[in-house]
């Protein structure tokens, strides 16, 4: 009984494989060899920031590809979309590299806490409840969804301001904390030179008064800001204003002038104080 179980499980086993290598043949693709070697020079965090599925999705649309252009690989840059570009034979197109902003500078002694949340310690599920634990309805919720989602551990929650920051040598500009937020408040935008960069970290639609009333550092849509901008960078829709960073030239009026300090610059140097007359000492 025991041997001819043995017998007809091995002869099962057998006629399996001799199926299995007869249907392998059979619909055998044969893949483009140029693919691996692709794929061996992107990160392989299947991060989803080029807009595909994975890395080697991604390395399959670049041999396939007629053009590179619209293919980007944002963890890898310039440089590597150009090795990229010698090994298909295409033109790779130059990019400027990205970095995610926090549109939101409510800290804990911005904005006041009026509930307190004991559920599960996710934005998602904090946001599907219709609000937060402050009165800003577009504010951080401050669960860390997006230092969650973050493949290469480039965000962090501040736990003295309950918000997320962004950890600038280590973020590609993926977009996976974009895609975690629940209410839209990261935003990818260019580094600038040397990292330079003007935005304004708030995303309240309220007006005026009612922004200010749920936060002390929230965009009152004054359009000071817009006035004082020579080049037509900002604009003011909802109560709220938005730099466009591909036109900004970072001259930095628009910090100066807004009352609420909403426009944050990010990494330029110290301005001087101007120096102060030499009175002359009369005899």
């Amino acid at each position: 009984m025991i041997v001819t179980s043995i017998i007809v499980l091995g002869l099962i086993g057998i006629i399996g494989a001799a199926v299995l290598y007869v249907v392998a043949k059979r619909f055998h693709v044969q893949e483009d060899p140029r693919i691996d070697q692709v794929e061996a020079l992107l990160p392989g965090a299947n991060c989803g920031g080029c807009g595909r599925s994975g890395c080697r999705d991604f390395a399959s649309a670049c041999v396939c590809a007629d053009t590179l252009d619209g293919l980007t690989c944002p963890a890898s840059g310039s440089a590597v979309m150009k090795q990229i570009g010698e090994i298909v034979g295409l033109a790779a197109a130059e990019t400027k590299p990205k970095i995610a902003v926090i549109k939101c500078n409510g800290t804990c002694d911005l904005r006041p806490r009026l509930a307190r949340f004991e559920g599960a310690p996710t934005c998602a599920v904090l946001s599907s409840l219709g609000t937060g634990e402050s009165p800003c309805p577009n504010g951080c919720l401050g669960c860390g969804d997006c230092v969650s989602a973050c493949p290469y551990g480039a965000m962090k929650m501040n736990l003295e301001t309950g918000l997320p920051e962004v950890i600038e040598d280590k973020c590609v500009g993926c977009g996976a904390c974009v895609k975690a937020c629940p209410r839209s408040i990261i935003e990818l935008r260019y580094k600038g030179p040397r990292g330079m960069r003007v935005y304004v970290a708030c995303s309240n639609k309220e007006k005026g008064a009612a922004a200010m009333k749920a936060c002390k550092a929230a965009c009152i849509g004054c359009s000071k800001c817009a006035k004082e901008c020579t080049h037509e960078a900002i604009t003011i829709a909802n109560n709220l204003s938005y730099i466009d960073y591909e036109k900004c030239k970072l001259c930095r009026k628009c910090v100066d002038v807004c009352p609420t300090h909403a426009i944050h610059a990010v990494n330029f140097p110290v301005k001087k104080a101007p120096a102060k007359e030499k009175v002359e000492e009369t005899a």
